[in-house]
C-alpha cells in the first residue's frame, strides 16, 4: 500500500491514539533545490514501532528531523503541508519546545554530546528541565541500566568507542521520558552484541512501556521482524513511497535480511525475516544441496587469494604491539587497549577486522597510519616506522578513512575536496572525475560536505583518499549510512583496489559485509588478536559473528546468499536448457 492510500484509509493502524500526523508534507533544502520529501502523508500510532529504510540520500534523516522541528528550524529550506506531533506543531515549537515530547538520537553521537563525563551527559537534559535532585538521580540510574552502560558512568566521553557513545546518547534521550523516540541508525556503529543490547532495550521500551519509536535503519536483519510497519523512502521523490507490513514492503522494494532475499530469489511465500522463520525450509535446501542431514558438514574449504599463493610483498609487520590511554579510574592511571598484538598485512589482502566496541580496532588502524605511537613492540609499515616518517609522505601510500568522515572533509564542496587532493598528490583530475562517477557522487559534486547524508560523506571522503592510489587502505566502519546499493558499489571498488595489489583492512560490525568481502578475518578481544584465519573458518558456528545464512544452515561452505544460489542446481528454463544440451 502506498503512503497516500494509507492516509486516505486512515492508516493501517488499529485506530488508536495518533502520536504524529503528516498531511501532504513536502520539503526542499533550498527554494530552487530538488524535493527531498514530496507530499508525504502518514500517521504514527501511539505504541507503534515504525522502521524507516531506503537508499542513502532518500530523505530518511530529513523525515526524522520533522518530528522535533529540526526541519526546517535548524536546516532552513521550504516546508509545505501540515504536521502535528504529540498534539503540537513542531515548526512553531522548534527543537527546544519539542524536547520533552520527542527524544532524538542522531547518526553521529559525537555531534550530540555536550558534557565531559558519561553521567553528566545523561543528566544534562534533566538539569535543563529543572527537575529535583532525587528525580534526576533516579532517572540517570534508569538510563544507565536500560542501556547496560553503568560501568561507563565516570568515563570521559572522548575515551569511548563509537558504539559506547551511541548508547550514551540513547540513554540521554530517554531520561526525559518522551512520548516519541526517534533514532537515526542507532546500531550503525555497534558490534553484534551491543546492537542486540540496544535493540532489546528498544523492544522492552516499546512492548513494556508502550513507547512509540520511529527508527531509520539499513541493516534490516536486526530489526525488521520487530517492526509493526516499515516505511520505504525511494531514491527519488518522484518514485512511490511504500508503507505497510514489513514483509510486503521488503518484497516490493527488493530489500531485506539475507534470508528474506534468498526466499524471494527461490520463490518462497511468505518470505522469512529470521532464522526461526526459515527453519522449516532448512531440510529442503540441505537435501537439494546433497548434504547429509542432520549430520554437520566437515571442515570448511580452505580459501586463499591469488596474491597469497604467489608470496606477495609484505606491507605491514607488527609484533607485540601495546598501547594504552590515560584513565583516572585505573589503579595504574592508564587503560590498556592493545596488549601484545601481532599483525601482518600483504599486498592484495582483504582483511575484516572484527571485535566488540572498545576492543582496540580503531586504535590499531591509527598506529598503522602513524597517528599514534606504540608504547611497546615492533611496527613496520612499508618498511618504515610510521611515527618517524613524514605523515604527508606516508599518507600517499597508507590511507585511513575514519569513522567520522568530516574529519577529512574541510573544503566548501565535494569537487573542491577532490581537486585539493589531486593537487597535493600531483594526480590528474581525470582520476577524481572517474571516482565521482563510480561512487555515485556526480549529482552532489557542488554540495557542501555538511549538507551530505552520512553515506554520501563516507563516499566523498573515500574518493578523496583513493585519488593517490594508496598501497594500504584502512577503513573504519565505512558502510555506516550506506544502503545496499552503496555497499555493493563500495565492495566492488575495494575488490578492484585489492586485485590491483593494494592491501585493504575493513573494520566493521557488519558480519554480512565481512563475509562477502574478506578472505581473512582478525578478531580482537580485550586488546588481543584472539583469532586470525580464513573467513570460512572464523565466521562459522558462532552465535555472534556468523552470518544469518550460516546460522541457518550451519555449514561453513555457505556464508552468503550468493554462496547458496551458486551451489543450487539450475531451476526452471535454465535446468531444461542444461538437460537438453
Amino acid at each position: 500500500m502506498s503512503v497516500t492510500d494509507a492516509w486516505t484509509a486512515g492508516g493501517e493502524t488499529v485506530g488508536g491514539e495518533m502520536v504524529a500526523r503528516l498531511d501532504r508534507v513536502s520539503y526542499r533544502y533550498s527554494p530552487q533545490g530538488p524535493a527531498v520529501l514530496k507530499e508525504l502523508s502518514l500517521e504514527v500510532e501511539a505504541g507503534e514501532l515504525l522502521v524507516v529504510t531506503g537508499p542513502s540520500g532518500s530523505g530518511k534523516s530529513t523525515f526524522l528531523r520533522l518530528f522535533n522541528g529540526l526541519v526546517p528550524n535548524f536546516h532552513g529550506g521550504v516546508l509545505g503541508g501540515r504536521l502535528e506531533v504529540c498534539g503540537l506543531d513542531p515548526v512553531a515549537q522548534g527543537p527546544s519546545g519539542m524536547a520533552s515530547e520527542v527524544g532524538f538520537v542522531t547518526q553521529d553521537p559525537e555531534s550530540q554530546t555536550v558534557a565531559v563525563r558519561v553521567e553528566d551527559e545523561i543528566a544534562f537534559a534533566l538539569e535543563n528541565a529543572a527537575l529535583s535532585s532525587a528525580v534526576m538521580r533516579k532517572r540517570v540510574e534508569e538510563g544507565l541500566d536500560q542501556l547496560s552502560i553503568a560501568d561507563l558512568r565516570q568515563r570521559p566521553l572522548e575515551e569511548l568507542s563509537g558504539g559506547e557513545r551511541q548508547r550514551v546518547a540513547l540513554a540521554a534521550a530517554l531520561v526525559l521520558q518522551p512520548s516519541l523516540l526517534v533514532l537515526d541508525e542507532p546500531t550503525s556503529q555497534l558490534d553484534p552484541q551491543g546492537a542486540e543490547e540496544v535493540l532489546s532495550a528498544l523492544r522492552r521500551l516499546n512492548e513494556d512501556l508502550g513507547l512509540t519509536i520511529v527508527v531509520a535503519e539499513h541493516r534490516l536483519e536486526r530489526i525488521a521482524h520487530a517492526a509493526d510497519r516499515l516505511l520505504y523512502l525511494p531514491a527519488s521523490a518522484e518514485e512511490e513511497v511504500l508503507l505497510g507490513e514489513p514483509r510486503e514492503v521488503l518484497a516490493k522494494a527488493g530489500l531485506g535480511p539475507p534470508l528474506t532475499r534468498l526466499g524471494a530469489a527461490l520463490g518462497w511465500r511468505p518470505v522469512p525475516l529470521t532464522v526461526r522463520e526459515a527453519r522449516p525450509r532448512r531440510r529442503e535446501i540441505l537435501e537439494v544441496l546433497s548434504l547429509v542431514f542432520p549430520e554437520p558438514a566437515g571442515e570448511p574449504p580452505k580459501t586463499s587469494s591469488p596474491q597469497e599463493q604467489q608470496n606477495p610483498e609484505s606491507l605491514v609487520q607488527a609484533s607485540n604491539l601495546r598501547f594504552s590511554y590515560p584513565d583516572g579510574d585505573s589503579p595504574f592511571g592508564r587503560r590498556d587497549v592493545l596488549r601484545g598484538v601481532d599483525f601482518t598485512l600483504a599486498a592484495g589482502e582483504r582483511i575484516a577486522l572484527l571485535g566488540r566496541n572498545g576492543s582496540g580496532k580503531s586504535t590499531l588502524l591509527k598506529l598503522l597510519v602513524g597517528l599514534l605511537e606504540p608504547e611497546a613492540g615492533r611496527l613496520r609499515v612499508l618498511r618504515q616506522q610510521p611515527r618517524r616518517s613524514s605523515l604527508a609522505k606516508l599518507a600517499r601510500s597508507v590511507a585511513l578513512l575514519p569513522q567520522n568522515p568530516l574529519r577529512l572533509l574541510f573544503r566548501e564542496s565535494v569537487e573542491e575536496e577532490l581537486r585539493w587532493s589531486c593537487q597535493i598528490h600531483d594526480v590528474p583530475w581525470e582520476k577524481a572525475e572517474a571516482l565521482l562517477q563510480r561512487l555515485g557522487l556526480e549529482a552532489r559534486r557542488h554540495a557542501h560536505p555538511r549538507d551530505l547524508s552520512s553515506g554520501e560523506r563516507q563516499r566523498a571522503a573515500l574518493a578523496a583518499l583513493l585519488v593517490s592510489e594508496p598501497r594500504v587502505l584502512l577503513l573504519d566502519e565505512p558502510t555506516r549510512g550506506l544502503d545496499p546499493v552503496g555497499k555493493d558499489r563500495l565492495l566492488e571498488l575495494l575488490e578492484e583496489q585489492s586485485d590491483g595489489g593494494a592491501a585493504v583492512v575493513l573494520v566493521t560490525h557488519d558480519v554480512e559485509l565481512a563475509a562477502r568481502f574478506a578472505r581473512r578475518v582478525v578478531l580482537l578481544a580485550e586488546g588481543e588478536a584472539v583469532v586470525d584465519g580464513p573467513v570460512r573458518e572464523v565466521m562459522t558456528s558462532s552465535t555472534v559473528f556468523a552470518t544469518q545464512i550460516n546460522k541457518w544452515l550451519r555449514d561453513p561452505r555457505y556464508l552468503t546468499v550468493q554462496d547458496v544460489l551458486e551451489a543450487l542446481p539450475p531451476q526452471g528454463d535454465d535446468a531444461a536448457d542444461e538437460e537438453s544440451s
